[in-house]
């Protein structure tokens, strides 16, 4: 087996555990309009694990894991019960105000516990790489017993979620599903967040149901497809992770957030008229030209990729004896940091005993790569004050005709639509009461 599977495999089946639980719940959550109880019943478990910490238990431990659970589903009958009086307050609203109750109660205990910081971490972004077969194993089979109670009870549950109206005209007991959903929502919650964190365990249940919804209107085949969504999208984030070097949780967390970004962009331009988008690409440019005339020395991102890209977008608008103080600067920044990297590395081969080198020498050699990073500095202090003299010029020749482009165009396309609906105003005849 390569390193690559190796360190991986665990994780990625892990990952295939969440999302086919993670999935289904999304869905409901969705339906119901409570898109943040995920964040909330897991800050809840959050503060209930911090007060097992504070007792002088393990993060890992049993203890830990029960209390958070207690706190969880204390939280589950909260909500079951909010939505019995969502007429005089919106369930939404008992959701945000429970989350920042509790993640404000967990920092305070947490100052008082050794590291508090550290725990936080921990919760929000979990430790998903070092998952072992046993707690996916034990995991799997924890969320197979909620599937088959979802799966006995499923008409009900789906009835309450989707069609609330008809589920209590039909004289279901409205509250005792809801009970029922969120104390097993909780169980689910408290086990994935141990493992995968806050942020993830929110991804897998929101990102897939969410683009699911978009594509389809079938409720089985939204589940279907958000499986094979977040199965797709753990895959690309791990790989991200593996050759990036990136903290797992987050990369996955990203892959869920760009998948959603392209999806949502694809979207955006099915049901948009190409009129509008013209008018949204000349209003964007607008605002573009604008922001580089009244502010030329702020961040300029699109510039910057700009320059990046073709130097002499920036390099045209500086004067010959500019041009060679940038290059000169370029020049020993380059060589800075081919400088910098050697000695590095040699000092991390001295740190773990590959190679010896005489304490004296290796503390000058300390204070010189201190002293190369300040010179460093100043190099890019004057590519930083070049490319403000290159803005305070780039304001007038460039960013005002793109503001002026833009504006004219945003007008000319309104003028013609209005004008458009004008003459299909007139063509129609006039009411007959008019006449």
């Amino acid at each position: 087996m390569t390193p690559f599977a190796e360190l991986l495999l665990w994780p990625f089946i892990a990952g295939l555990v969440l999302t086919a639980i993670h999935a289904w719940f999304g869905l409901h959550v969705l339906a119901r309009g409570v898109v943040f109880v995920d964040l909330s019943l897991a800050q809840i478990a959050a503060l209930g694990l911090t007060v097992a910490i504070l007792a002088g238990h393990a993060v890992q431990s049993a203890a830990g894991y029960w209390y958070a659970l207690a706190f969880a589903l204390g939280g589950a009958v909260l909500f079951a019960v909010t939505r019995a009086c969502e007429r005089r307050i919106q369930q939404e609203a008992v959701i945000g105000i429970v989350y920042a109750v509790s993640a404000s109660l967990g920092v305070i205990a947490l100052d008082r516990a050794p590291q508090g910081a550290e725990h936080i971490k921990q919760l929000l972004i979990g430790s998903i790489l070092t998952v072992t077969p046993e707690e996916v194993t034990s995991l799997a089979i924890l969320y197979a017993c909620v599937g088959l109670v979802h799966v006995a009870f499923r008409r009900a549950l789906v009835q309450v979620s989707f069609a609330p109206e008809q589920a209590a005209a039909a004289g279901r007991r409205v509250f005792i599903w809801d009970v029922i959903f969120y104390s097993s929502f909780a169980v689910v919650v408290t086990s994935s967040v141990r493992i995968a964190g806050v942020l993830l365990v929110f991804a897998y249940l929101i990102v897939p149901a969410a683009l699911a919804g978009l594509i389809t209107g079938s409720l089985r085949l939204r589940l279907l497809l958000a499986w094979v969504l977040g199965a797709a999208l753990t895959a690309v984030g791990l790989y991200a992770s593996w050759g990036w070097d990136l903290p797992t949780g987050p990369a996955i967390v990203t892959a869920f957030g760009a998948a959603t970004a392209i999806v949502g962009a694809a979207y955006a331009l099915k049901t948009l008229r190409m009129r509008r988008l013209g008018q949204l690409f000349l209003a964007l440019t607008a605002a573009v030209g604008l922001m580089l005339v009244a502010f030329p020395k702020m961040d300029q991102p699109w510039l910057e990729a700009l320059e990046t890209a073709a130097p002499p977008v920036q390099t045209v608008f500086l004067t010959q004896f500019e041009r060679g103080t940038r290059s000169d600067a370029l020049a020993s920044i380059e060589r800075a940091n081919e400088e910098l990297a050697r000695l590095s590395t040699l000092d991390e081969d001295v740190r773990w005993g590959r190679k010896e080198m005489e304490p004296e020498k290796l503390e000058r050699m300390r204070q010189y790569i201190a002293g190369r990073s300040e010179i460093s500095a100043g190099e890019m202090l004057v590519l930083r004050h070049l490319r403000d003299q290159a803005r305070e010029r780039q304001r007038l020749l460039l960013g005002l005709p793109l503001l002026l482009i833009g504006a004219a165009g945003v007008y000319l396309l309104s003028r013609g639509r209005l004008g458009k609906t004008g003459r299909v105003a007139a063509s129609q005849p006039a009411p007959t009461h008019l006449k």
